[in-house]
C-alpha cells in the first residue's frame, strides 16, 4: 500500500502538471514513481534533471542500467528492479546481463569495475580510501567515469529509498527475487 500517493495529471498543481506532461511525452506513459514524486515538483523536477543531465555523460546507457540493477538490488528496491529490468532490456541488456548486474557483476572488464565500484559506494557510504579510488584507475576507470558513478549510485538511492519509503506501486513486469545460497 502506498504510503505516499501518486499525483494525477488532472488534479496536480501547475508546476507537477507541466513535469507530468513532459514524461507523458517523453515516455508515452507516467510511471507511477513519477507520479508519485510529483506530490513535490521539487522532487520531481531534481529527478528529472540529474537524470537527463547524466545520460549526456560518459557512461552508456546499458552501463547506467548495470549501475542501477546493482544498486536496487543491494536496496531490495523491487520497484526499481522491475523498472531497470525493463529499461535494461530496452537498453540491449539480455537476461543474463540483468541477472549479473543484479549481482553487481559482469562479464565486460570494465563494466564489472564500474559495478563493483558502486557497490563498494553503497556499502561504504560513499568513504572510499585514496588507495581504493586509485585501484579503480588502474582497472582502467577514468575520473569521468568515477565521478558519475558516484552520482548514478546517489541518484538510485534515491530513488530506492523514494520508492520505498512511499510504497510505490509497481507498474513495470514483476521481477522473481535473486535465489540465495545457504
Amino acid at each position: 500500500m502506498q504510503t505516499i500517493a501518486a499525483v494525477s495529471r488532472e488534479d496536480a498543481g501547475p508546476k507537477a502538471r507541466q513535469l507530468l506532461e513532459g514524461v507523458q511525452k517523453s515516455l508515452g506513459v507516467i510511471p507511477n514513481m513519477m507520479a508519485t514524486m510529483a506530490v513535490s515538483p521539487a522532487v520531481l523536477d531534481g529527478y528529472l534533471a540529474l537524470n537527463a543531465a547524466l545520460s549526456r555523460g560518459a557512461l552508456t546507457a546499458r552501463q547506467r542500467e548495470q549501475i542501477a540493477l546493482a544498486v536496487a538490488e543491494a536496496n531490495s528496491c523491487d520497484y526499481c528492479l522491475a523498472a531497470h529490468s525493463y529499461i535494461g532490456k530496452r537498453a540491449g541488456l539480455s537476461d543474463e546481463q540483468t541477472l549479473e548486474s543484479r549481482q553487481g557483476r559482469s562479464s565486460e572488464e570494465k563494466t564489472a569495475a564500474l559495478l563493483e565500484l558502486a557497490l563498494e559506494l553503497v556499502a561504504t557510504r560513499g568513504r572510499l580510501a585514496e588507495s581504493v579510488v586509485n585501484g579503480y584507475r588502474a582497472r582502467g576507470l577514468t575520473d569521468p567515469e568515477i565521478a558519475e558513478v558516484v552520482a548514478h549510485v546517489a541518484l538510485n538511492v534515491f530513488t530506492n529509498y523514494f520508492n520505498l519509503t512511499s510504497g510505490t506501486e509497481v507498474d513495470f513486469p514483476a521481477v522473481p527475487a535473486l535465489e540465495t545460497v545457504s
